[in-house]
């Protein structure tokens, strides 16, 4: 290509944090470059891109994207852009509907996919969802971000999270302190999501006010959750007996989301997951959604879905 066929196109970033934008070291600049065999490079507030015609075009879309997520104050890091270059013949994954505006930390949570799309539309129409799908899908954040923003417009009075406490190859017994301290490992991730969404002062006090409840799936035992929103993560591992417990305890004003995997089943046998069941015998009820995310999903590293799909032709072959 000689200098003559070279073309440069200049975008506007104003208002863009360009730390977010272009990542630390630039990485995120450089990924947008060697994706699309351009060169990318940021000075105050433009963004220029330079390739040829067919390169600036495809570079020039995905660089749109990624500024529009900056503005939306969205975490921008290699592997969005990576996903974002893929999927640049797409519409952006929902809309402004689809956005989550999370109080008190000014963010926005936005699917990444359509795949996450579809499965928050799904949790904002139906009373119950189940949401599966493999690791790193964003099953259990999306759910939990739904949940935070209903409990701050007032739809709901409380967040109740659970989880089994199944032993997936360790045993309870072992581990050291009283059962709470016992149990907080399995229900670990809960907090980190909620952590990501929530100041720390306030998130603290509503745990202590018991606005927000996490606690293992057989504390939920006798109760009536009335004016909740209650998620179910790793429901792979609730026995059928544990299931529908947990679906009999839903109450007035109340919403539910349950989520799993079902190529990580730590039960003794796989038959026995109450996540199989309800998918078998629920299927069609009026109020109950069920979405099933895929690797194409997968919004962790990049290598997430790359070992998904080793797991998956290996299981196949």
């Amino acid at each position: 290509m000689t200098v003559s066929e070279e073309l440069t196109r200049r975008l506007s970033a104003e208002g863009v944090d360009p730390l977010v934008l272009a990542g630390v070291h630039d990485a995120n600049l450089i990924e947008l470059g060697r994706q699309t065999s351009t060169r990318v490079s940021m000075r105050g507030d433009t963004l220029s891109i330079a390739g040829s015609a067919d390169q600036v075009e495809r570079a020039s879309v995905v660089a749109q994207r990624m500024i529009d997520a900056a503005r939306q104050r969205q975490v921008l890091d290699i592997d969005d852009v990576l996903r974002m270059t893929l999927d640049h013949s797409r519409e952006p994954a929902g809309g402004d509907d689809a956005r989550i505006v999370l109080p008190g930390i000014r963010r926005v949570i936005q699917p990444k996919t359509p795949g996450q799309a579809e499965y928050l539309r799904l949790i904002a129409e139906n009373d119950i969802v189940v949401g599966i799908g493999p690791a790193g899908t964003g099953k259990t954040y999306l759910a939990v971000a739904a949940a935070v923003d209903a409990l701050s417009r007032k739809r709901v009075r409380r967040i109740i999270l659970a989880r089994p406490a199944v032993e997936a190859g360790e045993s309870l017994g072992f581990l050291p302190g009283d059962m709470q301290a016992k149990v907080d490992p399995y229900l670990r991730p809960l907090y980190d999501a909620l952590e990501d969404m929530m100041p720390p002062e306030r998130m603290q006090r509503a745990l202590e006010t018991r606005v927000i409840e996490i606690a293992p799936l057989a504390y939920m035992r006798g109760r009536t959750l009335s004016d909740a929103f209650v998620i179910l993560d790793e429901a792979q591992n609730a026995s059928g007996a544990q299931m529908k417990m947990f679906l009999t305890r839903l109450g007035v004003n109340s919403r539910t989301v349950i989520t799993g995997d079902k190529t990580q089943i730590d039960l003794p046998r796989r038959e026995e997951s109450g996540l199989i069941q309800i998918e078998r015998i629920l299927i069609g009820i009026d109020g109950i959604g069920f979405h099933y995310l895929s690797d194409s999903d997968v919004v962790r590293h990049r290598l997430v879905r790359e070992i998904i799909k080793a797991y998956a032709d290996d299981a196949g072959a």
